[in-house]
This record gives C-alpha cells, structure tokens and sequence, in this order.
C-alpha cells in the first residue's frame, strides 16, 4: 500500500527561512506530528523567546506566544496556571535557556512545573552572529572565541539535563540529535514522552535536541552533522537522563 506523508496539521504551508542544514526545520516537523498524533492541537500554547527560536510561531500552526530573552519558562509558567487545562511548552534555544534565562528554567524545573521544554542545542549563538554559548565545547571556535574556549577564561560547557537531574521538580529528561532518521526516530519518542508527562499532570519535563549550525560552524551541512557527532554527541551523551514515569 502507498502511503503519501503530507504536511502534519499543526504545521504551516510556508517556506522556510532556515539556514540549509539547520536543524530547527526538522524540529518543528516532530514537535507538530506529535501534537497532532496525540489529538492536543487546539488545546496546546508554545512560547518562543529571542534567537532563531523565536521563528517557530511562522511554522507551527497552534496558539503561540513571545517572551523576552530568557523569560521563556515564566510567561509559560502564567500561562499554566491562569489555564491548567492547556498543554504548553517553551521552546528555546542555548544561548536563551542556558545563558540570560539559566535562573528561570532552573526555578521553573524546582517548582514542579507542568510545562514541557523543548531545548535545542547547537553550541554556539546562532541569530547573533556566531559567538560563544554556554554550551560551546572546549578548543571549539566562535567569532568571540577564535581561538577555541578555553576554560581557564570562560569556564566549561553546561549539561542542562544534568543540573536539573537533582531538582525534585523535574519528571523527565531526555537528550537526542536530529543527525539521522535513527535519532530522529528515538527524538519523536522522546517528545512524545515529554507531551504525555504533562498530559498525567506529572511535572517539568524537557528534552535536549543537539542541532547543527552549518553557517556559524563554518561547515557544510553534512559536514555540520558530522561535527555533531563527533564532537558534541561524546560530551552530550544521549538518551532518557530521568524519567520518574514509569
């Protein structure tokens, strides 16, 4: 039996603006299938906050917010408790969740929050212009680290998963990469899972997606990916971190 893959419903039919090779294409695509695979369109609020993050409301065809830089977490945390009743996720990208808005997800995650984060990082500042995020590798180069980061001046990078693993508030943390159908695959699971948490009224979920760059990275799109793999993968291991569902 032919099977035809159309647009999925919580998605817009618009061109996308996105660099070749950027990954946040392929993350819209997930995040809306797994909306509308679990019936919650009508029902779900994203926030985006300052980045190439904040482009999501031109793709995903559902009720959508803006937050300032790092503020993310919050304006979804109002939104959660004025309407318990809807799904809401934040959507954000490294330099947003883990730079200028660190102390909002980390209060966010402590609370116990019912909100689902979607954080996507590709280790560097992406709509800026290229320079050094929280979450840049050592030796690894940026407009304002052409040398590589080093940790003596800029510290090292931060496991976002990891630091929050001991917040009580946290339910589920996961990490994957969208480099190949294989892990975009196990991410779909992922999201899913993380939808399906706050669907039961568990608690703060986020999954980590690691993404590519190419124009940042000065690297070509397969180039980009491979880079992912090598270098980030091994510092960002992969898989379910806490998953207190079960």
């Amino acid at each position: 039996m032919e099977k035809k893959l159309g647009l999925p419903k919580s998605m817009k039919d618009v061109i996308t603006h996105y660099c070749p090779g950027c990954g946040h294409g392929v993350i819209h695509r997930i995040l809306a299938e797994v909306i509308d695979e679990l019936g919650i369109k009508e029902i779900t609020i994203g926030i985006a906050p300052v980045g190439c993050a904040v482009l999501a409301y031109d793709y995903l065809d559902m009720d959508m917010a803006e937050a300032p830089h790092g503020r993310t977490p919050a304006v979804a945390t109002g939104i959660k408790r004025v309407q318990p009743d809807k799904i809401v996720f934040t959507y954000q990208g490294d330099g947003d969740l883990a730079a200028i808005g660190t102390g909002e997800i980390v209060h966010t995650a402590a609370r116990g929050e019912n909100i689902t984060t979607i954080f996507v990082n590709n280790a560097v500042y992406g709509m800026t212009g290229g320079q050094m995020a929280p979450t840049t590798l050592l030796k690894q180069k940026t407009d304002t680290t052409p040398f590589g980061r080093e940790a003596k001046y800029a510290g090292f990078p931060i496991r976002v998963p990891e630091m929050l693993k001991s917040l009580e508030g946290t339910v589920y943390l996961a990490r994957e990469t969208v480099i190949s159908p294989k892990n975009i695959i196990t991410l779909k699971k992922y999201i899913r899972k993380a939808f399906d948490t706050q669907i039961k009224k568990m608690g703060f979920s986020l999954v980590e997606v690691l993404s590519p760059c190419p124009t940042n990275m000065k690297l070509s799109p397969i180039q980009s990916y491979d880079w992912v793999a090598k270098n980030m993968v091994p510092y960002y291991p992969l898989g379910e971190i806490k998953d207190l569902t079960k």
